[in-house]
């Protein structure tokens, strides 16, 4: 059971009155291959639709009346989820379906448009996004050389991953609240947080929100509506759902969005969430980056359904699967699944295929259980942001000088960025131990008083530019 309290103060309880839906699985053959491009030759063929399958809502009857003969002589139970059909045939669901879900795209690897199926943008929104994707990727291979440098202690990129993050954020409304995992920086690049702010969390300084007391890349901001990140896996999609439920129960023209891994899927938070999305009609937007790992263990030994989009059938909650590398498919599917979520109080469960590019995080190396030639290829022949910027070179909207300048700048604001959170104070001792309590226990009061003893004590055990 979870409680929330919304913004008119009321508490809220999330605790379904039914049990779970058992989740039907569909599964053709193994995932993922691994070289994980066998997958992905799926990318372009139909589109899907976004389809509801849920059972039809039932009253309580006063009088039991189980059994109802209709014109064709069959049988169905009246059974409480909606009438059932009774069959003399001694049918099992299979666990494979005879072809796998099909995946949604705009553009083809070179960005020609294959249909004119999707929301059209301006040449505005167009050059933010396309700006937003190279800084992103910019700010990805400095801020990572940086902790290569022994400047910071820990960088997680997106590399590969660029066209879900602001694609995403740009289809959203900045009164949207976001519950990120931790590969979604774009998203907050999107909707304003600056360099500067980026640099000062990594650095852990005086000027970083969150004092110093999180992890490298942890970011969050409270003007943005962006949750901050936490890196236990998938224990903010139950949180995506509260904070949905209190903004319909609040009559708010908005919704939440929480991203995660192919590899949250597998947790029981990630059921337990859609479960409570459906069951409650939360306007919630699951976003499953399905880049074929958790770490180093390919999908293809977490499950045997196909993928993540459907899953989200088992629990009656609508879902589509998109190519995660095209900006313009991400755009499109993320904008209408806003109007299912606002408009109707519905969750939907969007599934994007992709590929990261980079290693999981500075703690690991891909290339122990990846080719490397298999990662440069998606990294070149399959990169979103270039796929993207051919499109827009033959809208008429980018020319050659501008991409120069625009990286050029980019780098220049990162390694200012860096050259100034390094020079800024580190948060003071006091911060490690407060925040938390209006008036501090007596036991928090005698750790820091030994906290502080102890660094006196041993002096060169600490670093000298932390403050006292």
């Amino acid at each position: 059971m979870a409680l929330f309290l919304s913004k008119s103060r009321k508490l809220i309880c999330l605790k379904p009155k039914i049990g779970f839906l058992r989740s039907i699985y569909y599964h053709h053959h193994t995932f993922i291959s691994p070289n994980l491009r066998t997958p992905f030759g799926i990318l372009g063929l139909n589109h899907p639709h976004l389809v509801s399958y849920r059972f039809e809502s039932t009253k309580a009857q006063t009088e039991l009346n189980t059994m109802q003969t209709i014109h064709n002589d069959s049988q169905v139970l009246n059974f409480p989820g909606g009438k059932v059909k009774f069959t003399s045939h001694l049918n099992f669901i299979p666990e494979t379906r005879e072809e796998r879900v099909h995946c949604y795209r705009v553009l083809d690897d070179d960005g020609y448009p294959l249909t004119s199926n999707f929301v059209q943008i301006d040449k505005e929104v167009a050059l933010k996004m396309y700006t937003d994707m190279v800084t992103l990727q910019t700010m990805d291979t400095i801020f990572y050389e940086a902790q290569r440098q022994g400047r910071i202690s820990f960088y997680v990129t997106t590399l590969g991953e660029e066209a879900i993050n602001i694609a995403s954020a740009a289809a959203l409304k900045m009164d949207d609240f976001i519950f990120p995992q931790y590969r979604e920086p774009g998203v907050l690049l999107w909707r304003g947080f600056t360099m500067q702010e980026f640099a000062n969390q990594l650095f852990g300084n005086k000027s970083d929100y969150g004092k110093g007391r999180q992890m490298p890349i942890h970011y969050g901001s409270n003007k943005h509506n962006y949750i901050t990140v936490a890196s236990t896996v998938a224990t903010q999609l139950p949180h995506a759902v509260g904070a949905a439920y209190a903004l319909k129960m609040d009559a708010k023209n908005a919704c939440t969005i929480v991203y995660f891994g192919d590899g949250g899927s597998s947790t029981g938070d990630f059921h337990a969430a859609l479960n409570f999305a459906a069951v409650l009609d939360a306007p919630v937007i699951f976003f499953c980056r399905n880049n074929g790992f958790a770490i180093s263990t390919p999908v293809s030994d977490q499950f045997r359904s196909d993928g993540v989009v459907t899953k989200g059938q088992g629990y009656g909650v609508r879902s589509i699967r998109v190519d995660g590398n095209d900006a313009l498919a991400v755009f499109t599917a993320v904008h209408e699944a806003r109007k299912i979520a606002v408009s109707e109080h519905k969750p939907v469960l969007v599934e994007a295929l992709t590929y990261r590019a980079g290693h999981h995080s500075t703690s690991d190396d891909s290339t122990k259980y990846r080719p490397a030639n298999e990662i440069e290829w998606w990294r070149t022949a399959r990169d979103p942001v270039s796929r993207f910027r051919k499109w827009i070179e033959r809208e008429d909207w980018l020319n050659s000088q501008f991409e120069s300048e625009l990286r050029s700048n980019i780098r220049k604001q990162v390694l200012q960025a860096i050259q100034v959170a390094e020079k800024i104070e580190k948060p003071p001792i006091k911060d490690a131990f407060t925040d938390v309590y209006d008036v501090p226990p007596a036991n928090l009061q005698e750790q820091e008083t030994f906290t502080r003893e102890t660094i006196r004590r041993h002096p060169q055990d600490y670093p000298t530019d932390v403050p006292l």
